[in-house]
């Protein structure tokens, strides 16, 4: 039977969240039930498919990421995908009416990384930017609120801006992979062979105008969804807080991270203001 296959595809799709990102999973574990499978099911796409871009350096990439965006429409389209992980988006992706323009940005996104290496301009960051990460966060926010269009287009502005916190987090954090492995420069009129304290700063403070933003639209969101955001929010900003305090040519040198023991610190902090209705 299907639902044999389909219980196998979800599973598939949280072993790849608990597997590549142990503090996305641990934010994911905070969601209701109800919805928490939906969001290992998007995390999962999205996974694959940048790993495809990113580190499959000994295949041909461009024809791995045309092979799986052909087998990605042919799963939205059929409702089936012998890919497990393509099968269990398809499945969110059809239950909660997802837009399919999302999706198209995040491909295109993901294209761009095969052939380009440099944003030059604030406008093609951003473009970047809205397809790697604003639209992922859409599509949660589209299973947050069940496809309440009403409550989606609320709360649509401050999910992407909290997308791009995360996503912009992640290039300060790896940029010495991205420039030095990937050859990849990101943020706009910035030098990263030479990235000095001033330029940080002003990566850091627009981070933080996202994060601001970003908030304004957690403290709305349903109550199955709201603990979970809320845990992967402060997550984020206390690596941002890290890296902000971390001399530049350290960034440039070393991965920076959260310890797991500050992690559940965080977890439980969070957990307190959530049960006292501070968030």
């Amino acid at each position: 039977m299907k639902d044999t296959f389909d219980q196998v595809s979800y599973q598939c799709s949280k072993i790849v969240t608990k597997r590549y990102s142990t503090s996305f999973a641990l934010a994911t574990k905070m969601l209701n039930s109800s919805i928490r499978g939906h969001i290992y099911n998007i995390y999962g796409f999205v996974r694959f498919a940048d790993e495809i871009v990113d580190t499959f350096h000994d295949y041909d990439k461009e024809v791995l990421f045309d092979k799986f965006e052909e087998e990605l429409e042919a799963s939205l389209r059929d409702k089936i995908s012998l890919n497990p992980i393509l099968n269990s988006f398809q499945h969110t992706y059809h239950t909660y009416n997802i837009p399919k323009h999302l999706v198209d940005s995040f491909m295109k996104s993901m294209r761009m990384d095969l052939v380009k290496n440099i944003y030059r301009t604030d406008a093609e960051y951003k473009e970047y930017i809205y397809g790697s990460a604003d639209v992922v966060g859409l599509m949660c926010l589209q299973v947050f609120v069940k496809g309440d269009i009403e409550e989606y287009n609320r709360l649509k502005e401050s999910a992407m801006a909290l997308g791009s916190a995360f996503q912009k987090v992640n290039f300060l954090r790896d940029v010495k992979a991205d420039f030095e492995e990937l050859n990849r420069s990101y943020f706009p009129n910035t030098n990263l062979k030479e990235l000095d304290e001033a330029s940080k700063k002003r990566i850091v403070e627009e981070i933080k105008a996202d994060f601001k933003k970003g908030y304004e639209g957690i403290v709305n969101l349903p109550t199955d969804a709201k603990f979970g955001v809320y845990t992967a929010y402060k997550y984020y900003y206390k690596l941002l807080n890290k890296l902000q305090s971390t001399p530049s040519l350290e960034i440039k040198n070393a991965r920076i991270r959260v310890p797991n023991y500050q992690k559940f610190g965080l977890l439980a902090r969070s957990y307190v203001k959530f049960k006292m209705n501070l968030v």
